[in-house]
């Protein structure tokens, strides 16, 4: 097996604010993997609140020695008993892998991993921290495009700056389902006092009020919480998994956080009965680093895959998101192309 990478911009359509920072793009690192003719694809994207630029994801693709295998399917179960890179740069390996797997068998990823048919889920779309206005604008453009699902970035400085923007959110867009997310910028005082609020405004749940540090007072405030609480930040591995089960209402997975699709499944697994339940979630990417989530989004109740939907130009395609749902291609492999290598074929 052949390895390559290649390093691209993704260009946000506009500055996404949110409690912490404002992001206008990122780097992402494109893995390939090259087995008797067919070729694996996989991503990793920078993310500063994780401390990986794109030199360091490079660094650790590099160390990655992939000669050492007979063919995918053994490098996929030996990835799968833990390597020591990254979780995002062993997610990205890991869907190189199962993409180049599912085209030698012919078999769609979701098919792989015991999934009948093609997964299909509504969405959520996420408004950043912004004006009023545009607020507005954003959910009544959203509504009639088809989503269902809109979450709103909170965490300002005023918390009514915030509860005046879910407000006219819920007015523009009556009928859609509203999760809130202020990416740990509460005190516990702030969350109790505030979660009643947004409970009477209609939001749904709530994601990782408290700063992330301190899961045992995440724990307490869901037990008198109004509104389910999914922990984000708090909930990155396993054993965070295991320790918030049964205590908040979701966790919010990522598969560049815990390492893939198999570290998701396992998280799954564990929760499964606990009465906490799964949130499919993302970093801002393309279509290729979305797509292994897509294969797992008909597992979770609640998906947030629509990091693609915010860039300028997504250089892949194939999971939709335009109108609401993101949907896994019924294709060997990830079923995701290449915007560019599609085009010069046409």
């Amino acid at each position: 097996m052949k390895a390559t990478l290649r390093t691209v911009r993704l260009d946000l359509t506009e500055p996404l604010r949110i409690s912490r920072s404002t992001m206008s793009a990122r780097d992402a690192v494109w893995l390939t993997i090259e087995d008797e003719g067919l070729y694996g694809h996989g991503e990793a994207v920078t993310s500063v609140y994780y401390g990986l630029d794109a030199d360091t994801l490079g660094r650790h693709f590099a160390a990655v020695d992939l000669n050492r295998f007979p063919d995918p399917e053994s490098a996929l179960e030996d990835l799968r008993q833990g390597w020591p890179v990254p979780p995002a740069v062993a997610a990205a390996v890991e869907a190189a892998l199962l993409d180049l797997v599912g085209k030698r068998m012919g078999s769609p990823v979701h098919r792989l991993l015991g999934a009948p048919a093609a997964p299909v889920a509504a969405t959520a779309r996420t408004i950043g921290i912004t004006s009023l206005a545009q607020a507005a604008a954003e959910a009544r453009r959203l509504a009639a495009s088809g989503f269902q699902v809109i979450k709103v970035k909170a965490g300002t400085p005023d918390p009514e700056d915030d509860i005046e923007r879910v407000r006219i959110i819920r007015d523009a867009a009556p009928n859609a389902r509203l999760l809130l997310d202020p990416n740990g910028a509460w005190s516990v005082p702030q969350a109790r006092a505030l979660l009643p609020r947004y409970a009477a405004l209609g939001v749904e749940a709530v994601e990782q009020p408290l700063a992330p540090g301190d899961p045992e007072a995440l724990g307490r405030l869901a037990e008198r919480s109004p509104l389910p609480i999914i922990a984000d930040e708090d909930a990155v591995s396993l054993e965070d998994a295991r320790r918030l089960a049964g205590r908040v209402h979701g966790v919010n997975v990522k598969l560049a956080k815990c390492g893939g699709v198999h570290a998701a499944l396992r998280i799954g697994e564990l929760i499964e009965g606990s009465g906490t339940e799964l949130m499919l979630g993302c970093l801002t990417a393309s279509s290729l680093g979305l797509a292994p989530a897509v294969h797992l989004a008909d597992r979770a109740r609640w998906a947030d895959l629509d990091g693609h939907l915010l860039l300028a130009h997504d250089p892949w395609t194939g999971i939709g998101g335009t109108d609401g749902f993101v949907r896994a291609p019924d294709l060997p492999g990830l079923g995701v192309e290449e915007v560019a290598a599609r085009e010069d074929v046409a």
